[in-house]
């Protein structure tokens, strides 16, 4: 069943039980005391009857019997009857016998000085009169008709305000359950309108204070989510095939060109030479690639644990060493940092050692020297590790571009390279929550500010 019919539904339900009980309960208050009203009268007429017939030494019963019969104020239908302490009949007006009275019910009168009952259209009232030299039981009969038309009256009214409310309540839940659904209707319309093509766009918060701009603002937070899932992808393809097809089209080349003839050995040998330094090429290329969608993701699923950033730096430099004899990479710690807790980060130390490694790598491949010096201090909560080389330095107008992918300085055309270094290492860094910051100068050499968060910064403070 639609939210729309359950809600409207529902909304009908209640008021109908409401407004069902409101007139159950009005209905059984007048009955309740139309019936009080009905048997007060009959008690004040009982009473008034049995003070004439018994303290009245003038008024006998048949003189009684001709002044009630011609009393405009006599109750319809009314019968009078007066028993004695014998339990034998002084006063009756119940010349029919409508009322049947059993000697239990005198009894019981007797007892509880007040007995009331109903005998078909009769409501009795018995009760126990005490006079100067006697005690009499004195029952009063009656038909209220028109306490009973009111009654039935109320009966109908209530059925019909019942019926019309129940009208009202439908529309006007309609018009209720549309406006209140109309943000998920706005919603359920723009949902429908995403597709690959329109990721970017976000769905509408509404007020921003309500249950469903939560609802729209998660909504939007995971399409933010798979945005960048799909930039990812869409970036990775792009840069995989723009990257790939240079290596594997000269492998192709060089494998055709020696199938062409029968060639000596030497010559055979300096082409696989030549095609493995494209395979090496291509793996270097294709890891990078890797390392840039893994690192691309902000909910990335790598492992993240307790790890010290000098470690980190040490096993950088020997890896780079190991690679390039001449590197000379100059690791200091400032002064400030007298704790390991203050060099304890949260991260990938795989990735980290990816990022360590490009930055040393960069500051030694562009120093005359081959010198990268790296300074480590702390800030607060933070650890700081800054690049440092001597090297060509970086133009202004691409200091903005560098950490974009594939791009590279117009001053670098003679170095080797790919342009993913730098573009990976601000990824790692963003994954990491940090951020990176670099200032340079043409022929004097650039520095390269990485800021990482540590694990608990309040025990530094």
């Amino acid at each position: 069943m639609e939210i729309r019919k359950k809600l409207l539904y529902q909304f009908i339900g209640i008021v109908a039980i409401i407004l069902l009980m409101s007139s159950l309960s009005v209905y059984f208050a007048f009955s309740q005391g139309r019936k009080e009203e009905f048997y007060d009268r009959l008690g004040s007429k009982a009473k008034m009857v049995a003070q004439m017939l018994i303290e009245i030494d003038e008024i006998d019963a048949e003189l009684l019997k001709r002044i009630e019969k011609n009393n405009p104020v006599s109750l319809p239908e009314e019968r009078i009857i007066i028993y004695d302490y014998q339990d034998k009949i002084v006063y009756s007006t119940d010349e029919d016998n409508s009322i049947n009275i059993s000697p239990f019910m005198i009894t019981s009168v007797r007892l509880k000085e007040e007995v009331r009952l109903k005998q078909g259209s009769y409501e009795i009232l018995g009760q126990f009169y005490t006079g100067n030299f006697d005690r009499y039981v004195v029952f009063a009969a009656a038909t209220d008709i028109y306490g009973l038309v009111r009654i039935e009256r109320l009966k109908i009214i209530l059925a019909i305000v019942f019926s019309i409310s129940m009208v009202i309540v439908f529309l006007s839940g309609r018009i209720f359950v549309s406006r209140a659904l109309q943000p998920i209707s706005k919603i359920m319309s723009e949902v429908g309108e995403l597709s690959v093509f329109n990721l970017n766009a976000r769905i509408s918060e509404g007020n921003g204070k309500d249950e469903l701009a939560q609802l729209a603002r998660k909504f939007n937070k995971m399409l933010e989510r798979i945005e960048s899932a799909f930039k990812t992808q869409k970036e990775f393809i792009s840069n995989a095939s723009h990257e790939l097809r240079t290596p594997l089209t000269v492998i192709t080349g060089h494998l055709e060109v020696i199938l062409i003839k029968a060639r000596k050995n030497e010559e055979y040998r300096k082409t696989i030479i030549s095609v493995l330094g494209n395979i090496k090429n291509l793996n270097h290329i294709s890891n990078r690639l890797l390392q840039l969608a893994q690192a691309s993701s902000e909910y990335s699923e790598v492992e993240f644990n307790t790890i010290r950033i000098d470690e980190i730096l040490w096993q950088a430099r020997a890896d780079l060493i190991k690679a390039n004899a001449d590197f000379n990479v100059n690791i200091r710690f400032s002064e400030l940092i007298d704790d390991e807790l203050k060099l304890q980060v949260s991260g990938n130390e795989q990735l980290l050692i990816t990022a360590m490694v490009n930055l040393i790598d960069n500051g030694c491949k562009y120093s005359p020297d081959h010198t990268c010096d790296i300074n480590v201090n702390n800030e607060s909560t933070q650890v700081i590790i800054s690049f440092a080389d001597n090297g060509i330095g970086i133009p202004a107008e691409d200091i903005e571009m560098i950490f974009q992918p594939f791009y590279r300085g117009k001053n670098v055309s003679g170095q080797k390279g790919h342009g993913i270094g730098l573009s990976l290492v601000e990824k790692i860094i963003l994954l990491h929550k940090g951020k990176i910051n670099v200032s340079s100068e043409l022929n004097k050499g650039s520095t390269f500010a990485v800021y990482l968060p540590l694990i608990d910064g309040s025990l530094l403070r």
